[in-house]
């Protein structure tokens, strides 16, 4: 743009705003600032589906593990123990699960690629700056167009349909607990499974629970198909997520080999960055930061999020 000193590269030559377009800076700038009070969510069938389909299979390991092992086990320290670790895992993942799904990733505000915005950038004669067709914004360095969140994410590693989300700059530490607890309650839940095979086999399927044999053997047999899965698929998200975050690379960052552009930072300062300050039993914490906010429809025009 040559009035305002500076180029906009963008890769489909489309122009700022169409003729027939009805942006209001002044009216989404406030919408922006007021989004912070409210929750983001996608709506997306697929990860819907997704998100409810995982509530649902840790409900089912919480369900076998405390019903099918621990009550009827004679041994009471061992049944309490157990449990109490089993469901504190359960519930970390799931609030780590919802602080995912329910947190802005990072998405760029729509639709501020316009003179008056640029203008109030000032950016130096030649500079060039990107612009995103698709959601009319200007592209942070990093930034990239989620199509399903159709919206662009800072620092975009991946949508995931298991969290309904896009995994970003602001949610990958959530993400991250998220993994790391199912990753442990399935580990749990796979020895658990293997003490009980062992005093059932012993004891002759008699006095081993409470459902019959073979109730009892198809209900441990399917949780130990999902804690197989459970645990290799977070076992392989939780290393990849902490293999990006000490190399500072993005999972998209690497699969389209960019060349980085930005000073990256050494292993530890982008722990720091990811989960926040020094290394404390705070960074375990997925409710640190948490508060509530108010439900609210947001109408957004061309968007898929709302807030709820």
């Amino acid at each position: 743009m040559q009035p305002t000193g500076h180029r906009l590269r963008d890769v489909e030559h489309h122009p700022l705003l169409a003729e027939n377009d009805s942006y209001d800076s002044a009216s989404s700038s406030s919408s922006e600032a007021d989004a912070v009070d409210r929750v983001w969510f996608i709506r997306d069938s697929c990860g819907m589906v997704c998100a409810v389909m995982t509530w649902l299979l840790v409900v089912y390991a919480d369900f076998v593990v405390t019903f099918v092992m621990l009550l009827p086990s004679k041994d009471f320290w061992y049944s309490v123990v157990n449990g109490v670790v089993f469901n504190c895992l359960a519930v970390l993942a799931l609030s780590s699960h919802l602080r995912t799904m329910l947190t802005d990733p990072g998405a760029v505000p729509k639709g501020n690629a316009t003179k008056e915005y640029m203008e109030g950038l000032q950016l130096k004669p030649g500079e060039v700056i990107y612009k995103c067709p698709k959601c009319c914004c200007i592209k942070p360095e990093r930034a990239h167009h989620c199509s399903i969140c159709k919206r662009c994410i800072r620092k975009m590693d991946h949508h995931c349909p298991w969290v309904n989300n896009c995994v970003g700059e602001k949610n990958q530490r959530f993400f991250v607990l998220f993994t790391m607890y199912i990753a442990l309650a399935s580990v749990h839940a796979l020895v658990l499974c293997g003490l009980q095979f062992i005093s059932c086999v012993r004891g002759q399927w008699t006095e081993c629970s409470d459902f019959s044999p073979p109730i009892t053997v198809i209900l441990l047999v399917f949780l130990c198909l999902e804690g197989l899965l459970f645990f290799t698929f977070t076992a392989v998200m939780f290393g990849t997520q902490i293999h990006s975050i000490c190399n500072d690379e993005t999972e998209i960052e690497r699969l389209k080999s960019e060349k980085p552009t930005w000073e990256r930072r050494l292993r530890w300062e982008g722990m720091k960055s990811v989960f926040g300050g020094p290394p404390s039993l705070l960074w375990m914490n997925p409710f640190v930061g948490f508060r509530f906010r108010r439900l609210q429809a947001w109408p957004k025009k061309g968007g898929s999020e709302f807030s709820v």
